[in-house]
């Protein structure tokens, strides 16, 4: 994650006034502590990833920058198999970063999960300038295609695509 794209999760986080957002794909917790860093001091991260590794990383990660063990719920599973357990309109943000096959899933879940003002955000909606190629693409490309096409198109989303690292769709809840 490059230094733009974490201080634009901080700042969007610090938008919404985030007390819990739900994150898609821990990863190493870089990202995680991006938005730990931008939510209300009394906010909760809950992230979910496949890797119980990962979140092992993440949970060091957190707890080395400071953070109270209880501002983060780890939850470890396929994301598909364990947002529909999560609360209706209970987020202020959803950030997805998982798998990109799995886009259109994750923005109907996002959907459920926001409250209205809520955010969601798509980390890779350029997939390295894959996404604007006219040239052949494989379906993780042609999946992040249809994900930029319904927001944009959805009348329920106010959506912005912001350039920083390999870009960020941000869709507010209306």
């Amino acid at each position: 994650m490059t230094p733009g794209t974490g201080a634009a999760l901080r700042l969007l986080a610090a938008s919404v006034d985030a007390k819990a957002v739900a994150e898609i794909g821990t990863g190493c917790g870089v990202s995680g502590i991006h938005l730990l860093n931008g939510m209300r001091p009394d906010g909760v991260l809950t992230t979910v990833d496949p890797e119980p590794e990962h979140q092992q990383f993440a949970r060091q990660a957190f707890r080395a920058c400071g953070f109270a063990s209880n501002r983060a719920r780890f939850i470890p599973g396929r994301a598909l198999d364990v947002l529909p357990r999560l609360a209706d309109a209970g987020y202020d943000l959803v950030f997805c970063d998982g798998d990109r096959l799995e886009v259109m899933d994750y923005l109907a879940e996002s959907l459920r999960l926001l409250r209205t003002g809520g955010l969601v955000v798509f980390e890779g909606a350029f997939a390295n300038g894959r996404t604007v190629d006219s040239g052949p693409q494989p379906t993780e490309v042609l999946r992040l295609r249809e994900l930029l096409r319904a927001v944009r198109e959805s009348q329920e989303l106010v959506p912005s695509l912001l350039p920083v690292g390999d870009g960020l769709l941000c869709a507010v809840k209306r």
